[in-house]
């Protein structure tokens, strides 16, 4: 599941950041990526998170 995740800085723009879950039950972690560009809306940080989590979980060979 990707969840995207965005936050106001002290600038007044927006960081993006995204939780990739996987597993189940007990088993269940969230990998947290943080990105390095700024954004002036928490959409525009929220679509880039979910375009960046949608091209890493189409890399082919991923790790478990």
């Amino acid at each position: 599941m990707l969840s995207p995740i965005t936050r106001q800085n002290a600038d007044g723009q927006f960081v993006a950041s995204l939780s990739i879950r996987s597993g189940q039950g007990s088993g269940t972690h969230d990998r947290v990526y943080r990105f390095v560009p700024l954004f002036d809306s928490p959409q525009a940080a929220a679509l880039y998170a979910i375009d960046q989590g949608q091209a890493f979980i189409r890399q082919p060979n991923l790790p478990a």
